[in-house]
This record gives C-alpha cells, structure tokens and sequence, in this order.
C-alpha cells in the first residue's frame, strides 16, 4: 500500500485514549496484567473491575504476558469492544548494540501483536498509546518510528483494519509522531 494511501487509515491524536472513539484500545501493561502506572493504571481504573477479573483468568491459565505480546480482555466499563494488553521492552539505555536491537524488535512485536489480535478478533478500530515511552524509558522518536513502522507493515499485509489512532497524552509525543507522519506524506 502506499503511504499516501495511508492517510485515511492512519489518525494522530492528542487526548486520552481512554476517551477516543475505537473498537479496541491498547494497554501499555506490565508483564503481571494486574495495573500499573500511566496509561495502565488509567486503563484499569475506568474499566473497573471486569478487566481485572479477565486479566487474572490469563494468569491463570497462561502466566504472564511476554514483552512483545498481547492478550485480550474486556473493556469494563469503557465503551470499547474489548482492550488489547501487551508488554512492550524496558530500555536499558542502548549501551550495548545487542540489546537495543533486541528492545527495537521486541517493541515491533508489541504493536504487531495487537493487530494481529484485533484482527483475529474482527476489530477494526484500534488505538495505540506511547507503548514503553513512559517508565520504562525507551527513547519516544525512536519508539514512534518503530509504532509507526510496524503499522505501515501491517497494513502491507493486511486490510482488514479500517484505522489505527495513535493517541499521545503527552505534547512531546505528539509533536514527534506529528513530525514522522509528515515526513512520510501520510499527515
């Protein structure tokens, strides 16, 4: 697909995610399921007690979730069909060139993971928060090509998403996602 053809498909937003209209939303979760900080503990709190109870059924029967995948829940009380949770990498400041090239695909793999899921799952509006960007310091340009990457990948091979929010709480995020968009001809 073209990247001008992206357009339609690709939305930045400044705000919530917890507010913008979807089918699905992601959650920036930790490897427990259980809540956490930012967009996590935002998520579990406005779902209430529903995305809790589905995500302590995926502990029991699988363990945690692995950095680079997803699992799916309930929304609870949001007005979304269900929230995708997946694990994105913690940064260890990309000393070592192994391990930066590990982070960069395993934080690919999170965002492929959720297509994938909400595909699987005949979802066709996803948004994504700032996977990693907050504490657990994965540098916020490189994490944004890497999300904006892996979305263009998809939809390469795939068409069954209709749309994909970007949603950034934070201006710096934003105006980053902002700046990579337009570079691409997709904004």
């Amino acid at each position: 697909m073209k990247l001008e053809n992206l357009k339609n498909k690709i939305v930045l937003v400044k705000g919530d995610i917890t507010e913008y209209p979807a089918d699905v939303i992601v959650n920036a979760a930790n490897s427990s399921l259980m809540g956490g900080s930012g967009v996590d503990g935002a998520i579990h709190r406005k779902g209430g007690k529903e995305i809790l109870e589905d995500c302590m059924k995926i502990r029991s029967s699988q363990g945690k979730c692995n950095v680079g995948e997803a699992v799916i829940t309930r929304a609870g009380n949001m007005p979304f069909k269900n929230v995708i949770h997946t694990v994105g990498p913690v940064w260890q400041l990309g000393k070592n060139k192994e391990k930066k090239l590990f982070a960069e695909k395993l934080l690919k793999k999170a965002y492929i993971s959720s297509l994938e899921l909400a595909e699987k799952n005949k979802l066709k509006i996803i948004s994504f928060p700032n996977i990693s960007t907050g504490i657990y310091r994965f540098p916020k340009e490189l994490a944004a090509k890497i999300a904006i990457n892996a979305v263009i990948e998809y939809f390469e091979k795939s068409d069954f998403i209709e749309k994909v929010n970007f949603i950034c709480f934070e201006d710096e995020n934003f105006e980053i996602y902002q700046n990579i968009l337009n570079e691409k001809g997709i904004m």
